[in-house]
């Protein structure tokens, strides 16, 4: 029984071309199976040779037949939509943003699990933690804990210390090689030619 006929607008040569450069390695075995049956040679073997089998290759070929090698790519689908509109995103950005009130809401941060209730009350649509931290992350927003400081710290007596405190430097190098012992490489080798010689 013959084969499912092959499209036949590039030869092997071509397919085996944009094999090369595609960036795509799966793609690129596919190609180089299509190729290899115009090339002759028997479709399970193609198949294999390109890591599938020959059912595989089989819809492969007729993804290529009917749209050319721009069907050879996967089509991965974009994933399920955000249950919350452009506005309601831009909102939630803002309310983060702004900060909470610890007067009305009685924390200092917000914490997902806060805002989590937040949506749920304003916009109806209830969101796991883990969910909405990813859409978080996909608003470009990310925790950011500032760097703590003691409640009883003076900024005066700080700025002070610095400027009396000078400009010595622990990783700093020493000021004289001769002195600390620092050698080049060159050097070394001079001074053991003198001593050996």
């Amino acid at each position: 029984m013959p084969g499912l006929p092959i499209r036949g607008e590039l030869s092997p040569a071509e397919l085996r071309r944009l094999a090369r450069r595609e960036g795509d390695g799966r793609v690129s075995r596919r190609l180089l199976a299509i190729a290899n049956v115009l090339d002759g040679m028997s479709r399970e073997m193609a198949a294999r040779a390109a890591g599938m089998d020959r059912q595989t290759l089989r819809d492969w070929v007729l993804r290529y037949n009917s749209d050319g090698v721009t069907a050879l790519s996967d089509a991965w689908g974009d994933g399920r939509p955000c249950r919350l509109t452009e506005g309601q995103q831009a909102t939630l950005r803002a309310i983060i943003l702004t900060g909470p009130d610890p007067v009305v809401t009685g924390v200092s941060t917000w914490r997902v699990v806060d805002l989590c209730g937040i949506v749920r009350e304003r916009f109806g649509i209830s969101y796991s933690e883990s969910g909405l931290a990813k859409l978080l992350h996909a608003l470009d927003l990310s925790w950011q804990t500032p760097r703590p400081q003691h409640p009883e710290s003076d900024a005066a007596g700080q700025a002070a210390f610095k400027k009396s405190s000078g400009r010595c430097s622990t990783g700093s190098l020493p000021s004289s090689r001769q002195r600390s012992g620092w050698k080049s490489g060159s050097s070394m080798k001079r001074e053991l030619a003198r001593k050996a010689g």
